[in-house]
């Protein structure tokens, strides 16, 4: 059998297509800017999409095509700030860090029963039962959606069930925000140091039932603040930080300690990690 034709036949067509192809690739061929890959690789690769983009890879497209702001990467802070300044030829404005506070101090609360549904504070709460088996309706649940899906491990539970941040850990991408059915999680400028840790909206009375360091709307430290950064809202203390300096005299007459300085809470706990690992 002559099989010259058929290999003859075989080259013709794969010529055809080898040059079909190459038309094809100078047509469709889009050039990338090779400063995509260099701002790719200053970003920390967290991929947790707090800068609004899909991902690192997405977001460094976006800079480097459509011109946008180099400072939405929160993981990355200052640092990621100032080299993709480097690398666009911009000038670098460092962003002062972010970190998720909860506002629950939630040691007080008083559980009703112990819950044994599916482990997620969203089932929980569509289930109903959000409000059911804990006496306050506005407190931390602690079943730990937060702490699933941080992806940076800044989240725990203390021996109280109550979410607690690392802030060494915290990058401020803000995902536990969402996972928090009951709004508690919010983020706050690394300056920012007094925060009133508690969200119950009840009058004093029912919520001293609820929980022993709720706020109770006694006006305790609206009454000492020099500044009139502090006011009952809803029966909740709110400070104004456009006014607040940061003395602190509200944490000391608070009766129920759950306004706080996080400076203070941070060293302590940063202390104690250190007494652990050793």
């Amino acid at each position: 059998m002559n099989i010259i034709v058929p290999v003859v036949i075989m080259a013709i067509i794969g010529g055809i297509l080898g040059l079909v192809l190459a038309i094809a690739s100078k047509k469709f061929f889009v050039k990338v800017d090779p400063r995509t890959d260099m701002v790719l690789e200053a970003l920390p690769g967290a991929n947790c999409g707090a800068c609004g983009f899909a991902g690192c890879a997405a977001y460094a497209e976006a800079i480097v095509e459509k011109g946008a702001p180099i400072d939405l990467c929160a993981p990355g802070a200052g640092g990621v700030v100032a080299a993709v300044a480097d690398i666009m030829g911009l000038s670098a404005n460092a962003k002062e860090p972010n970190f998720a506070i909860v506002r629950c101090d939630g040691d007080g609360v008083r559980p009703r029963f112990q819950y044994a549904g599916v482990q997620t504070c969203k089932a929980a709460t569509v289930m109903g039962l959000a409000g059911s088996f804990q006496d306050c309706p506005y407190g931390c649940l602690g079943l730990g959606s937060c702490v699933e899906v941080c992806p940076f491990g800044a989240i725990e539970l203390n021996e109280n069930n109550v979410a607690i941040i690392n802030e060494d850990v915290c990058a401020g991408c803000g995902k536990c925000i969402d996972a928090c059915p009951r709004n508690l999680i919010r983020l706050d400028p690394e300056s920012r140091v007094i925060v009133v840790r508690c969200n119950n909206k009840d009058k004093g009375a029912t919520a001293n039932k609820q929980c022993n360091h709720a706020c109770i709307a006694c006006g305790k430290c609206v009454r000492e603040c020099p500044f009139d950064a502090i006011h009952i809202e809803n029966n909740l203390a709110v400070i104004d930080y456009g006014k607040c300096k940061l003395c602190g005299k509200c944490v000391k007459v608070c009766p129920k300690h759950l306004i706080v300085n996080l400076r203070a809470e941070r060293k302590e706990r940063r202390e104690a990690r250190l007494k652990d690992e050793k």
